[in-house]
């Protein structure tokens, strides 16, 4: 597809007009979105601790992910938070910090159980990912590190056991040796029931060969250019606790770039899972699965590489829905200011085309940074918002500091291809600035409406409780797979109401280094139930469920 290289200034001038006149246009109507800050009441008192330094290790403005997920299986879900670490033998060492894990006490709080669950980690870590790889009916957890990564089985007994060289996934690279990993996906990529594992790589970082960039005196982040690339990697579940680094068989090694966010989904609606990357300043990568083992890279031939102006963006956070109710998940993606957040729109057979200026997101995100991002029906109008969380990635202290911290952002979907900002009136707690990176979202309290976790860097966690006064009802489906993997990872939802058919897929992957709760949430808008609800097994298996009841978390079995 031959793409123009820079919009030629006429257009410039035309979109500036357009914006211009859209601004004197009354504002447009929506089911409003609100939330209010509830960490504090909550009794979740964690601050990400990135080891700041002067010297300014590259690690330390990309600190980190989030988890919702429901690891003691009593229907709420709790949050895993993942933490920083001193950088060992550049700076003196400092007090351990630890990850965290935060059960839902049911009644709005939350208690402290890390030690207990033996989850406070090793050392750096950035993101995370959920699913049940071992089909026990836990949620265990991968938790993607600099230089380590670690996997936890869930035990069952409140306790997760590290079993990382068990499962063979603690060796060293045979080229780069100890990789840095930014986020991770369990996704069934040969659709034999058990969950593999997709880890995104960023660069090549060794703390003695760290560059300096900036003022000598007083030294800012250096640009990733300064830093190789690394190849991402694929692990195939062996069905008996192992895994097996397929990378190269599979086609994913041979693609080097500075990996971020993951997202997966169907996007060619051939039954198989593929997988996209968003790189930091290089194009994305878009993994298509072939069906047999491997994955042929299309970033480019599919319109996802670059932006419709033919630039690479530093991809931070990527999510992938379906954002206009047509059946095919589209893409969204956060990078830095002036950049946008891409919105790509799936044309069919995983073809898109970038609608980021025709959907008004291009005016609201360009004065933005953002990190975690997600597709999520804010409201339960049954239109799937946009939300991010947001900040730049320089110094908090340095040179630009007046930039770098920010509120987050969400953006409500107006039905029509179009989206308005509803940051502003999402609520007073909502403008509170702060240095955002990671974003999951599930429904913590359980009243039907899903809220949103986010990190800030050096700062406290977020807990952002949905109060959005809409009268607007609500579907959940929590999968449960028999010939599929027992979280039905990669099943695909159709749900219709009177007012026509909405779609989703099982994953957990979301943003940047974050992982979301596993149940598939709908909103119904003013319809009480869903006429019919349509699951496709990753098996193939295809089920219908007829008048299915709303305001509610409906349990759906895969037949045997």
């Amino acid at each position: 597809m031959m793409r123009i290289a820079r919009w030629p200034w006429s257009v410039v001038l035309v979109v500036s007009a357009c914006a211009l006149a859209a601004s004197a246009l009354p504002a447009p109507k929506f089911d409003p979105v609100a939330f209010e800050a509830v960490a504090a009441r909550a009794g979740v008192r964690f601050t990400t601790d990135s080891s700041r330094s002067a010297r300014k290790h590259q690690p330390e403005t990309m600190v980190s992910g989030v988890a919702l997920f429901d690891y003691d299986d009593d229907g709420w879900l709790d949050v895993f938070a993942v933490n920083g670490a001193p950088i060992p033998s550049l700076e003196k060492a400092g007090p351990r910090h630890w990850n965290r894990l935060f059960r839902n006490n049911h009644d709005g709080t939350f208690k402290d159980v890390t030690q207990s669950a033996k989850l406070a980690g090793h050392g750096y870590d950035l993101g995370v990912t959920t699913g049940d790889y071992d089909n026990d009916g836990r949620t265990d957890l991968f938790v993607a590190g600099l230089r380590r990564s670690t996997l936890y089985r869930n035990k069952g007994d409140g306790t997760f056991a590290d079993v990382t060289d068990a499962a063979g996934l603690g060796k060293p690279d045979a080229k780069y040796g100890p990789m840095w990993a930014v986020a991770a996906s369990f996704l069934d990529y040969d659709r034999d029931g058990r969950l593999d594992l997709f880890v995104s790589h960023y660069v090549v970082w060794e703390p003695a060969k760290e560059p300096l960039c900036g003022n000598p005196k007083a030294p800012d982040y250096c640009h990733p250019r300064q830093y190789e690339g690394l190849p991402n990697a694929l692990f195939r579940n062996n069905g008996d606790g192992t895994f097996s680094d397929v990378s190269a068989a599979a086609g994913i090694r041979g693609h080097v770039g500075k990996g971020m966010g993951v997202a997966v989904a169907d996007f060619d609606d051939d039954g198989w899972p593929d997988v996209f990357v968003a790189n930091d300043t290089q194009p994305a990568a878009l993994f298509l699965n072939n069906g047999n083992g491997t994955f042929a890279e299309k970033a480019f031939e599919r319109g996802v590489a670059l932006t419709g102006s033919s630039d690479a963006i530093a991809g931070m956070g990527a999510d992938a829905r379906d954002v206009d109710n047509d059946g095919l998940p589209d893409l969204f993606e956060t990078a830095l200011m002036n950049e946008t957040f891409p919105l790509f729109r799936n044309l069919g057979k995983a073809s898109f085309e970038d609608v980021t200026i025709r959907s008004s997101l291009a005016q609201f995100s360009r004065p933005r940074a953002g990190w975690g991002n997600g597709i999520v029906d804010l409201n339960n109008d049954g239109w799937k918002d946009l939300f991010a969380a947001c900040a730049d990635v320089m110094d908090p202290q340095g040179e630009f500091k007046a930039r770098v911290a920010q509120s987050n952002a969400v953006f409500v979907n107006l039905k029509d291809g179009h989206f308005a900002d509803a940051s502003a009136s999402a609520g007073a707690d909502f403008q509170k600035k702060a240095v955002h990176r990671g974003a999951a979202f599930g429904d913590v309290d359980n009243d039907g409406r899903v809220d949103v976790v986010t990190t800030a860097l050096d700062g406290a966690l977020e807990i952002w409780r949905n109060v959005s006064p809409t009268p607007n009802h609500w579907l959940a489906l929590k999968l449960v797979g028999s010939k599929s993997s027992r979280d039905g990872m990669g099943a695909r939802v159709k749900v219709v109401t009177d007012a026509g058919p909405q779609y989703s897929h099982v994953t957990t992957s979301v943003g940047y280094g974050s992982a979301s709760d596993v149940r598939v949430h709908f909103g119904l808008g003013a319809a009480p139930s869903a006429r019919e609800v349509t699951v496709t097994w990753p098996s193939g298996r295809v089920q219908v469920l007829k008048a299915v009841e709303g305001d509610r978390v409906v349990v759906v079995r895969e037949p045997d």
